[in-house]
Parts: C-alpha cells; structure tokens; sequence
C-alpha cells in the first residue's frame, strides 16, 4: 500500500491534496500550451488531400506534446511534494507559464522541420526559408530550452534551501538537490546548442547543421547527472550532521 505521510495524511509522499490557485494557472496555461500544437491549426481539413496533410504533422505534435508534458509534471511533482508558497515560488511558476507559451512556437517549427528532414520531405516542411530561418529558431529554441529548466531548477532550489523547514530527511532534501543538477544540466546543453548554432560557418555542411539537435541527445544522461547531484548532497548533508555532532 502507498505510505501516508504524517503531516497531510496524502498519499505517495504528497504533502497536500487540494489544488491552489497558482497551480490550478500553472495547468490551464499548459493546457492552452498543448492547444497551440494542434494537428491543423490554420483550418479544418475540408478534403481528403488536406487531412491527410494535416495528420503527418502528428508526430511532431506528439514529440511537442511530450515534451510539455514532462515541464508539466515536473512542477506537479515539485508543487506536491513541497507545497512552497511566497513570492519566489510564485515569480518563479509564473515565469515558467510565461516562457512556455512563447516556447510553444518554435518547439513546433523546430519538430516539424525535424521530421521533415529524417523523412526526406515526406512530412510537411513548416518553414518556408530554411536557410534563414533554421539558425534563428535554434538559436531561439535553446534560449527558451535553457531558460524553462532553469525555472524548475530555482524552484527546486528552493526547496533545498527551506529543507530544514519542510522537515524534510536527508534523503528528500538529497533528492531536491539531484533535481537541481538535473535542470542545471538541462540548461547548459540547451545554451551549448544555441552557442554551436552561432559558431556555424554562413554555409555550412549538413552534417554541421544537424550538430546544434544531435546535442540534444546528451540528455540522455540526465539520470546520471542528477544520481552524481545527488550523491555529493548525501555527502554534505553526512558531513554537516557530523560536524553538528561534534560541536554537540
């Protein structure tokens, strides 16, 4: 059976059960996120040709669709887990809703120039000049990447730095501190894209322009960063209870 914890009485280390205000906004602003991701978002398809148009641009609306999905439960988790208030907090949250709905955008030209290219143009091709235009939306993309993790990573600082008045153990306040190596992480590899992007020679080759999203693959050791984040928290937290002891 789940645990209960002792102060709430929630389950599965829930610190609260109701819903706030501010998170009740945080959901409805990424609900309206997944809208601007629809499958045809100019018109209704009105013949066969235009639906099926309309339904290859399924996979880069679920790969955005994913993609908001994890930022959303990101802030569920940390929302019920530490059911912090004040105006970090909420500048910190609103700050996320505002960078998601202006992430929207390029997330959805970027995916869709990105299915279009390993389909070999089967897929529909969303910008028109890619020349152009493929440099300022990574560029742009990276900024907003890096930007709504670095949100996640404050509130999740936060809550490191309250653990002693959230009364949370070593191995939660050890956990608050992998997260925030994790969204440090997340930040430097979308600043390390965008920066590839601006070092690209006018003409580069095409094996130069897919550099800037293969680097995107790095977060595959997203889990290893925050276990490492984690451990030397463990370690820290030993030492300062030692060091409590011993002035005791």
């Amino acid at each position: 059976m789940a645990a209960v914890d002792n102060e709430t009485g929630s389950r599965d280390g829930w610190r609260g059960g109701a819903t706030t205000r501010l998170e009740a906004f945080v959901d409805a602003a990424f609900a309206f996120a997944v809208t601007l991701l629809v499958i045809s978002a100019e018109r209704i398809p009105d013949s066969v040709e235009s639906l099926l148009v309309a339904l290859k641009q399924v996979p880069a609306f679920a790969a955005g669709f994913a993609l908001l999905a994890l930022f959303w439960y990101a802030h569920v988790r940390w929302s019920r887990n530490y059911r912090l208030d004040g105006a970090i907090a909420t500048l910190l949250s609103l700050l996320l809703v505002f960078l998601v709905l202006v992430y929207v955008y390029p997330l959805r030209l970027l995916l869709g120039t990105f299915f279009a290219w390993i389909s070999g143009g089967w897929l529909p091709m969303p910008l028109s000049n890619i020349t152009g235009a493929k440099q300022i939306a990574f560029v742009f993309y990276g900024l907003a990447f890096a930007s709504m993790p670095a949100c996640m990573g404050g509130l999740y600082l936060l809550a490191w730095c309250r653990r002693a008045r959230l009364g949370l153990d070593d191995g939660a306040a050890a956990t608050a501190a992998g997260e925030v190596a994790a969204y440090v992480y997340f930040c430097a590899v979308g600043l390390l894209s965008a920066t590839v992007v601006l070092l690209l020679p006018a003409h580069a080759a095409p094996w130069q322009v897919a550099i800037p999203g293969s680097l995107y693959f790095l977060l595959s050791l997203t889990g290893l960063v925050h276990m490492l984040g984690r451990r030397a928290a463990l370690r820290r937290l030993g030492g300062v209870a030692v060091q409590e002891a011993a002035n005791a």
